[in-house]
C-alpha cells in the first residue's frame, strides 16, 4: 500500500500544479515548514519546498497569479505563458514525492506526472479561453476562487488520504481530458464562426 501513497501524493501534486503551480507549492511549502505533516521518510526531498527561499519565491509568485488570473484575457495570457512551467514544475513535485526508486519508476513517474499536470494546465487553459468569450465579467473571478479552492482541496485530500487521493485524481484527470476536448472544439468552432461572419460583413452587398 506504500505505493500507493506515494502514487497517490505524486499524482495529486504533479495535478495540481498543472492548475497552480504556485499556490500547490506554497501550501505545501508552509505544511513541511510548520509541521502541520508528518514528512514519511519516502517524501524527504519535498522537504525542500519548506525551505525560506523556495517558500518566498512561491509565495511571490502566487500573489501575482492570484491578481493576473482574474483579470480577463491577462489569464490566458498567463496561461499559455505557463504551458511548459506548471508541467514542469507538476514533474519535480511528482518525483519529490515518489523519493528514491529505481531509475526506470522515476522515469515513468516523471512522465506522468507532466502529463497529469499539463492535461489539468490544458482543462484550465481551455475553460478560461470560454469564460474570456462570455459577455460576464465575473467569471473570471468566480473561476479562480473555484479553482484555487479545488488545488487546497486537494492538497489537504492528500495529505490526508494519499492512497483515496490516487483514485481521485485519476478520475478528476479523466474528466479533465474530457473538457480539454470539449473546450478547445468549441473555441476553436467559436473562432471560426466569427472569421466566418467578419468575411461576410466586410464582403460589398
Amino acid at each position: 500500500m506504500e505505493i500507493f501513497s506515494q502514487l497517490g501524493t505524486a499524482l495529486g501534486l504533479a495535478s495540481l500544479a498543472g492548475i497552480n503551480l504556485y499556490l500547490t507549492a506554497f501550501v505545501a511549502g508552509l505544511a513541511i515548514r510548520f509541521d502541520w505533516i508528518d514528512l514519511a521518510a519516502t517524501h524527504e526531498n519535498l522537504a525542500v519546498l519548506g525551505h525560506d527561499w523556495v517558500l518566498a519565491t512561491a509565495g511571490i509568485l502566487m500573489v501575482v497569479e492570484f491578481f493576473s488570473d482574474k483579470i480577463p484575457w491577462i489569464d490566458s495570457a498567463w496561461d499559455a505563458l505557463h504551458t511548459i512551467v506548471r508541467p514542469a514544475g507538476g514533474v519535480l513535485l511528482g518525483l519529490g514525492a515518489l523519493g528514491d526508486m529505481d531509475p526506470a519508476i522515476l522515469a515513468i513517474g516523471g512522465l506522468m506526472s507532466g502529463g497529469a499536470s499539463l492535461t489539468m494546465h490544458g482543462a484550465k487553459a481551455g475553460t478560461r479561453l470560454l469564460v474570456n468569450m462570455s459577455p460576464e465579467p465575473v467569471s473570471n473571478s468566480v473561476a479562480s476562487v473555484a479553482e484555487d479552492g479545488l488545488v487546497l482541496g486537494g492538497l489537504t485530500l492528500t495529505a490526508l488520504a494519499p492512497i483515496l487521493a490516487f483514485f481521485v485524481f485519476v478520475i478528476l484527470l479523466g474528466v479533465a481530458l474530457w473538457i480539454v476536448k470539449k473546450t478547445f472544439g468549441t473555441v476553436l468552432a467559436i473562432w471560426r464562426n466569427r472569421r466566418r461572419t467578419k468575411a461576410e460583413k466586410s464582403q460589398p452587398v
